[in-house]
Parts: structure tokens; C-alpha cells; sequence
């Protein structure tokens, strides 16, 4: 037995499609046999919600024992879960190919699937799951839209808390006018023909939040990659399903990746990138997606064919060097969020190595949870937990004090910012957000 383990972690296959899976008595069992080796370690006590309320029930027993700890309280450490993936990646010792073969956030995830296969899915967390169907209505409504999910707007916000559990408080992302790929067709965007890389072709992953929310960062890392010379298609084919992953959704999960894999076959079959602008959904599609159908040989082809941008844009760098021209910027330095889903792929920090080719920008990174945790963050049972989980990093941001707080999860980069307006005395017009690509377009002056 080794007390942790030096070897690259690995991640079994999602056996959803089993009844052993759903057994409620097998999975108490397991949720006790881990909790247990949590319990021993603690290593993880400052990542998330998660790990205190588990420590905090085990501490309040008899004897401080896991197995004194009630099956009914699991609920509150699964709840308090956001799938991060923080603790597999970088903090539990005990991930497989370990003998003790601890996959936290997997164990969560099967968890709240079990709860959904035996007591459903609440009507208002479909609803905010199904990002296609509200996507385009918001958009063709996005005045309205916009204006009533304002937190300015108390009234409506108070009583949308009331009906759907949303918090008063957070604040919810914005709908465009028209959608990414409305503006595509309507933006010429010529291939620079003296680019280092021209002649290559990528196809630009839009993702529902691209497309719907803020086409701005797919905009701009398309004008980036046709700067380089990259021949660049932008498709939207459905969403990758993480809002149905955090729900415990796993049969739709597993429909959408068959879905959109479908689309996105003859872009398998040419061997072309598919370039993703969002890391939650890189990550759907190069793990989540291939362990959840290992047969699927399409899904598995596909996952070895998607990067993120910034690690595309630093691909073009190594292989072609980047096309020269990138200016010195108004501000000198820059606060860089690290996304938790871009550090669960295991590339490294490709986007503080990519805004650092930009001449004199200092880049100081944050490395802390930003507390979201999409959907989850923003309903009222998790939002003053999402707050508190986020502070270290708004702390961070707010000792920094740049003007510009930079994710590649711009839902991450806005609750950021949310937290560092309560802490600080600074008017909230005092710090902004942008997409690393968004900042490279910038330095390019396109």
C-alpha cells in the first residue's frame, strides 16, 4: 500500500446504463467507504461546501465516526458538490489508479443521478437545463429579457426567487439580440493569407453560452484564428449538456453527445480541430461524454479532436509562431482567473501563456474556486454558499486591484466580480471582465 500516488490519475467509465449503479444500499455503502477515507485525510477541507458539511456531520457524532453519520444528511455533501473536479485533479491523494480509488466528484455525480432516477428532476431545474429552449426565445426577447432578470429590477427578481428559487441577488447572465451564429452571417471575416498558419482549417465550437449569452468571445476568437491565417467555421449543433450533467441527468447527457457528435462527424472524419471557447464544454466533450459512452466510437474520436482556445492559440504558436503585430494594451497588468474546468483537462495554463506573448502585460493568476458552479450557484439554497466559497479568490482579485478580472468561464469571471463588490467599497464600475481571447483580439486591434 502506498500512502498516495505518484501516477498520472485516471478516471473509470460511468456505468449509468447498469441497475447496479442506481442501487441505493451499494451506493450508501460507497459514499461511507469514501467519506470515511475523506474523513482521515481532511486535505480537501478548504475546496468547496462539500468537504466542511461532511467533516461537521462526522464531527457531531458520538464517537466522530463516519458510520455513525445518517444515509439521509449524505444529501447535504452532494448538494453542496458544484462538480468542479478541484479535489480529483489536484488535491486528493487517493485517486485511481490508487488502491483506495477515491473519485469524489464521480461519486457525487452518481449520487444525484440515483436521486433523479428515484424522485425525479424538479420542474424548475429542467427548465433551466434545457439551455435550446430558453436560449432562443431569450434572444428574440432579449430587452425584455434582460431588463426582467436584472437584479436591479427587485420586484421581479424577488418574485422570480419566490417561483423558481433563483436568488434575488445573483446575478444571471444577459441575452444578445441575435445569436453567434446570426452575427457570423453577417460579419465577413477574410482568412489573412500571410498568416503563419494558413491553410489550416478549425471549426468554432459556439457553445450555448457563445451562442446565446455572449457571442462577443466567439467573435473575437474567430477574428483571432482568421488572423492567423485559420480557415474558421463557427456551428452550434446543441448544447454539451453540463447544465443536465449537474442535475444528475445522465440519459440526456448521453442523447445530446450523440446528437451533436452526429453533426460534428464530418469534421471528425477530415481530422479538423474543434475548438471549444468554453471550458465547461471542452471538458463535456474530451472526458465527460467518452465515460459515459466508451462504445460510442464517434463520441471517443471526437474527444481526441477538441481543444480549448487558448490551447489552440498556443498550438498555432509552438507548431507556426504566432502572426507578429500584438501591441502593448492600456492596462499593464491583468488579473487571470484560472477556470476550474480548464484546469480539469489537464493542459496546463494556457491562457496566462497566451496573454503573456502580449508586450509588457503582467498576468497575476488566481488559482482559487470562483464558487459558481453554473446553474448551482445562482439558486437560492447555494448562493450565499457560492459567495462564501468564492471569497478567497475575490480577495485575491481585490488585492491585485487590476481594472480587469479575465476568465475563460465568464460566469466564473461575473461571480468574481460580484464577490469583490461586497467585499470592497469600490463602485461596481471600478472592475470588468473579459475572455482571454477577447483581450488577445484587443492587443491585435481587430
Amino acid at each position: 500500500m502506498a500512502e498516495g500516488s505518484l501516477q498520472a490519475p485516471i478516471r473509470h467509465i460511468i456505468d449509468w446504463e447498469s441497475d447496479a449503479f442506481y442501487d441505493e444500499s451499494a451506493l450508501d455503502k460507497e459514499l461511507r467507504r469514501v467519506f470515511d477515507i475523506c474523513h482521515g485525510c481532511r486535505r480537501c477541507f478548504n475546496l468547496c461546501d462539500s468537504f466542511p458539511t461532511l467533516f461537521d456531520l462526522i464531527d457531531a457524532t458520538p464517537l466522530g465516526e463516519c458510520d455513525e453519520v445518517k444515509s439521509e444528511d449524505f444529501s447535504k455533501v452532494a448538494d453542496a458538490c458544484t462538480l468542479c473536479d478541484l479535489c480529483f485533479v489536484n488535491k486528493c491523494p487517493y485517486v485511481p489508479p490508487h488502491q483506495f480509488d477515491v473519485d469524489f466528484p464521480h461519486l457525487m455525480l452518481r449520487y444525484r443521478a440515483t436521486q433523479a432516477k428515484t424522485q425525479g428532476i424538479s420542474f424548475v431545474d429542467k427548465q433551466i437545463s434545457k439551455t435550446d429552449q430558453v436560449g432562443p426565445i431569450s434572444v428574440k426577447m432579449a430587452p425584455v429579457v434582460n431588463w426582467t432578470t436584472a437584479t436591479s429590477n427587485k420586484p421581479v427578481r424577488k418574485a422570480l426567487e419566490v417561483v423558481a428559487g433563483i436568488d434575488a441577488k445573483a446575478n444571471l447572465p444577459t441575452y444578445a439580440n441575435k445569436t453567434l451564429c446570426q452575427q457570423v452571417e453577417l460579419t465577413p471575416c477574410p482568412v489573412n493569407v500571410n498568416g503563419p498558419a494558413y491553410g489550416q482549417k478549425a471549426v468554432l465550437f459556439a457553445t450555448c453560452f457563445g451562442n446565446y449569452n455572449n457571442p462577443a468571445i466567439g467573435l473575437a476568437a474567430r477574428k483571432v484564428l482568421a488572423h492567423q491565417g485559420v480557415d474558421v467555421e463557427v456551428v452550434y449543433p446543441g448544447c454539451c449538456g453540463m447544465p443536465l450533467l449537474e442535475k444528475g441527468d445522465l440519459q440526456a447527457v448521453a442523447d445530446q453527445a450523440v446528437k451533436i457528435s452526429a453533426a460534428l462527424a464530418p469534421y471528425v472524419e477530415k481530422n479538423i480541430p474543434i475548438i471549444s471557447i468554453i471550458p465547461s464544454c471542452s471538458l463535456m466533450l474530451k472526458s465527460e461524454w467518452p465515460l459515459l459512452l466508451p462504445k460510442n466510437e464517434l463520441v471517443q474520436r471526437l474527444s481526441k479532436q477538441v481543444m480549448d482556445i487558448s490551447e489552440y492559440v498556443i498550438h498555432l504558436h509552438k507548431k507556426h509562431t504566432l502572426t507578429q503585430g500584438l501591441e502593448c494594451l492600456e492596462n499593464k497588468g491583468v488579473t487571470l482567473h484560472l477556470a476550474c474546468h480548464s484546469r480539469a483537462q489537464n493542459i496546463g495554463a494556457k491562457a496566462a501563456e497566451m496573454l503573456r506573448l502580449i508586450p509588457n502585460l503582467t498576468v497575476q493568476i488566481i488559482e482559487r474556486c470562483s464558487g459558481h458552479g453554473g446553474t448551482w450557484g445562482m439558486m437560492k439554497a447555494h448562493f450565499e454558499t457560492a459567495l462564501k466559497v468564492g471569497k478567497p479568490a475575490a480577495k485575491q482579485a481585490l488585492t491585485y486591484d487590476n481594472p480587469l478580472v479575465l476568465s475563460e468561464c465568464p460566469l466564473a469571471a461575473k461571480h468574481i466580480l460580484q464577490g469583490m463588490n461586497l467585499q470592497s467599497d469600490a463602485s461596481q464600475s471600478a472592475y470588468s471582465t473579459l475572455h482571454p481571447i477577447e483581450l488577445l483580439a484587443k492587443s491585435y486591434r481587430i
